[in-house]
């Protein structure tokens, strides 16, 4: 006589089912490729190089020079480079049914979400550090704990583009997710006012920018909130670009990750 099986639903228990050790270590030996380990590095880097003796004619800041300035710009850019990276990975583990194997799994989309973005963040630090010791070695001038503040400010502030490296990688398709978030990195750079100092019209639309919010939380401490033209960001302001985006894109993350699993 056969006995009849029932199959058990696997029951997530929090939302952080199924984060273990075992799963970050192995996001994070995935994750540290060589290509994508110096792109992030060099890239960031090279630019500060270009860019550090560029500051406008005049213009001063509270607690250091132009070139602190552009390292600060420089380290959220690295940070948010290295962050958005998983974007390929995700997409490749998408298309090649990894997320059917997820879905089998407790694992829950905050916890997916929750180790994707630990080890982008853990990632980030990388290009940080770097861009700290060329900022130091070429001239670079803050009071110690406005150069610790803006590296860390900028370094944590990555979590915000890991989340969207995450939706970005489960919405497009491997070929494409090469090419698509460098350049949307690139561009939101240069209009949260990373690159070149913004002022009137451009600075008003950076505002609502995504990496606008990091970057004046970042300089903040460097520059009192002040421009190099006079204009005053409020740190409440940029607290709140900062927790609208990461919360818009942590929103999106976890909508494209149940869609592609199946699990609600």
């Amino acid at each position: 006589m056969s006995t009849a099986q029932t199959s058990v639903p696997r029951i997530r228990t929090s939302p952080f089912s199924g984060v273990n050790p075992t799963f970050v270590a192995f996001e994070l030996r995935r994750r540290f490729s060589r290509q994508t380990t110096v792109f992030t590095i060099l890239l960031p880097a090279v630019l500060y190089l270009a860019l550090f003796r560029t500051g406008p004619e005049g213009g001063a800041l509270a607690h250091g020079n132009f070139a602190a300035w552009m390292m600060t710009g420089l380290a959220v850019y690295g940070a948010a480079m290295a962050a958005i990276s998983s974007a390929a990975t995700i997409s490749i583990e998408k298309s090649s049914g990894w997320m059917r194997t997820i879905a089998l799994s407790p694992l829950a989309p905050p916890g997916y979400l929750f180790v994707k973005v630990l080890c982008s963040v853990m990632m980030a630090a990388v290009p940080v550090a770097v861009i700290g010791v060329v900022g130091f070695a070429t001239g670079a001038r803050a009071e110690p704990g406005v150069w610790v503040t803006s590296l860390l400010v900028a370094w944590l502030g990555s979590a915000v583009f890991a989340a969207l490296g995450i939706a970005l990688g489960l919405a497009l398709k491997p070929e494409t997710v090469t090419h698509i978030p460098g350049l949307v990195m690139t561009a939101l750079a240069f209009l949260g006012n990373l690159f070149i100092p913004l002022s009137g019209t451009m600075l008003e639309i950076a505002r609502y920018t995504p990496m606008y919010g990091v970057s004046a939380l970042a300089r903040y401490a460097l520059t009192d909130g002040y421009s190099f033209s006079g204009e005053h960001s409020s740190l409440a302001g940029a607290v709140l670009n900062v927790a609208a985006w990461l919360a818009a894109f942590s929103f999106m993350a976890i909508r494209r990750f149940r869609r592609s699993t199946g699990r609600l």
